[in-house]
């Protein structure tokens, strides 16, 4: 995998994120180990983490952030990684869970922080973000503590994750008086079934709607960094398991069905497997996409990894989803 410069910044960065949610839970010990050497070997060095990660399961508080900190001791290649993670989610710990309670005032954020840098163990993350957002904090606010941590050295660069148009272009209007760069990535809700799928149980998830893909079209300086990259494996299970095993999910719906049946096309025009494909729809926007992608083993990483090796046309894609 080929980096690239990460607009606005200094960051060279693989074409695909590492997704840790994961580690901890499906991988641990020298099994994700081997994962992370692999995603680095492959030419992969963005890895996704958050401080919430994964405290719904309990009872251990920062799970991904602890053993993606126990690599960096254990392997030392924290050198070798653009580094995110994220602050400000709603407790996910304590029930019953509000996941309308935000956490991203100052107080918050400056906890949340250390205590991740504590946990991953390290003095500085490359890429920070805001994993929700609060809509009653003036964005000057939340902007001006972001910048307070960049100046600090505790961070380089900042993001957001799963906020509104209408609060982007608030802090982007902020940032530009202020002479500040502002938000470098957005992550956000984005992939080959996202406009057909049903809603989703968290309505805190933002999704890239029409509007603000013609925002990122016209602000390169904020690149979109998708997650659930490969629709919860709806189009795999789709195809190996047959229908009724994804019927409960979200992405059951007839025009996912339809891109389901007209999948096979397409991987057998360019000799891909499915997740290429999938993946393969970041490929082929007008805007930059760096894809979250959170594999089941090494065998799965591998495979996605190749999807950037590949031509993809956009026509394939429009036609496939009509």
């Amino acid at each position: 995998m080929n980096k690239k410069i990460l607009t606005g910044t200094d960051l060279y960065v693989s074409p695909m994120g590492l997704g840790c949610v994961n580690a901890g839970l499906k991988w641990d010990g020298e099994e994700v180990y081997n994962l992370f050497d692999a995603f680095c070997d492959l030419g992969g060095n963005l890895f996704d983490t958050a401080r919430v990660y994964s405290d719904w399961v309990g009872p251990e508080i920062g799970r991904s952030e602890r053993v993606l900190g126990d690599w960096f001791s254990e392997r030392g290649r924290r050198h070798e990684v653009v580094l995110i993670t994220k602050g400000g989610h709603p407790d996910m710990v304590h029930r019953p869970v509000n996941l309308h309670k935000n956490r991203v005032g100052r107080e918050h954020m400056i906890y949340d922080l250390d205590q991740s840098l504590r946990t991953l163990r390290t003095d500085y993350i490359d890429l920070y973000f805001y994993h929700r957002d609060d809509p009653s904090i003036p964005v000057e606010e939340l902007i001006e503590t972001m910048e307070s941590f960049v100046k600090m050295g505790k961070i380089r660069y900042y993001g957001c994750s799963n906020w509104s148009l209408h609060r982007m272009k608030e802090a982007e209007a902020y940032c530009r008086k202020m002479g500040y760069h502002g938000f470098v990535a957005n992550q956000v809700l984005y992939n080959l079934g996202y406009a057909n799928m049903n809603p989703l149980e968290d309505d805190t998830l933002v999704y890239l709607d029409p509007d603000m893909q013609t925002y990122h079209r016209e602000t390169a300086s904020n690149t979109v960094m998708p997650y659930m990259g490969i629709c919860e494996g709806f189009f795999h299970k789709f195809l190996e398991q047959g229908e009724e095993s994804v019927k409960n999910t979200a992405y059951y719906t007839e025009g996912n069905i339809r891109i389901a049946r007209n999948l096979p096309k397409l991987t057998e025009k360019y000799g891909c497997t499915v997740t290429q494909a999938v993946l393969g729809f970041f490929a082929v926007q007008d805007f930059t996409c760096i894809p979250l992608y959170g594999p089941r083993n090494i065998e799965n990483l591998r495979d996605a990894a190749h999807t950037f090796d590949l031509t993809f046309s956009k026509e394939d894609y429009d036609a496939m989803t009509k």
